[in-house]
């Protein structure tokens, strides 16, 4: 029986794809153009709707990357791509009858955006979730998110000289958290109480509780700083024939610049974070 090009693709493992891109990538007068071009009706009309510029601005850079990264992905046209959302919110690709022109299975994908900075993340034929923070964060919203967490969480923060590195655990763990709940496609739906990391003291996710609800789920995750002072986290469902590297991309995807690859870690499910988040 012979082999078709598009089952080779198929069964090619898939990497995790992430841009992390600056609105400054991305002049305004282009990003306008663009978003004229390749946005829907209903993105149109919500780019429409923000009273100062710059959030429109970052509407415009964030929603434009999207498509620009989906359509090199897909092999589509940014303007045919068709996103649909579900009941709470989390956008999806819709697949076309007859599959992708290009790669295989269907994608997935996600989209964070923090104070000028956007972040996607992209792979194929299961769940990913991403988010992106800066760390300077006022001091009320940082005591406000202390207060979602887990108690060994708080446990752990509270270790932390006051400051910076405080607020660094804060915004680590935060992160982490939105990455996995939007994974989930659940957003606020799910308690951040109800689960738990357990990070090392620099950098990586040692262990990790998870929710009542998620019993079979296997999970990679990946801390990140593609900029200083921005942090990043990843949430990618482990799957079998899943290539365990990262490629990161920086900037707004016009070429074919060579990302870094970053090794993906172990998959986690169902440690205890508890114990060692006490110490």
């Amino acid at each position: 029986m012979t082999v078709t090009a598009q089952h080779r693709e198929v069964a090619a493992p898939s990497p995790v794809k992430l841009w992390i891109c600056a609105n400054d990538d991305l002049p305004p007068a282009i990003a306008g153009v663009l978003a004229t071009h390749w946005l829907d009706e209903h993105e149109q009309q919500i780019a429409g709707r923000f009273l100062f510029e710059r959030d429109r601005r970052q509407y415009l850079v964030a929603h434009t990357l999207v498509r620009r990264a989906l359509a090199l992905e897909a092999g589509l046209a940014e303007a045919e791509l068709v996103i649909f959302r579900s009941s709470r919110g989390r956008p999806f690709l819709q697949t076309p009858d007859g599959g992708l022109p290009r790669g295989g299975p269907e994608l997935d994908f996600n989209l964070s955006h923090a104070s000028g900075y956007n972040l996607l993340g992209v792979v194929r034929g299961h769940r990913i979730g991403v988010d992106v923070e800066r760390l300077d964060r006022d001091a009320q919203a940082i005591d406000t998110i202390v207060e979602t967490f887990a108690p060994e969480e708080q446990r752990w923060v509270a270790r932390a000289a006051q400051g910076r590195p405080r607020d660094r655990r804060v915004l680590r763990l935060w992160t982490l958290k939105e990455a996995y709940s939007k994974a989930r496609g659940l957003g606020l739906g799910l308690p951040f109480d109800e689960f738990a990391f357990d990070l090392a003291e620099d950098r990586g996710v040692r262990g990790f509780r998870p929710p009542p609800d998620d019993a079979t789920g296997r999970w990679r995750f990946v801390e990140l700083e593609p900029v200083p002072d921005v942090l990043a986290a990843v949430a990618v469902q482990a799957a079998d024939g899943q290539d365990p590297v990262l490629q990161l991309h920086h900037g707004f995807p016009w070429g074919r610049a060579a990302p870094r690859r970053i090794a993906l870690p172990e998959p986690l499910h169902g440690t205890s974070a508890a114990g060692d988040a006490a110490r």
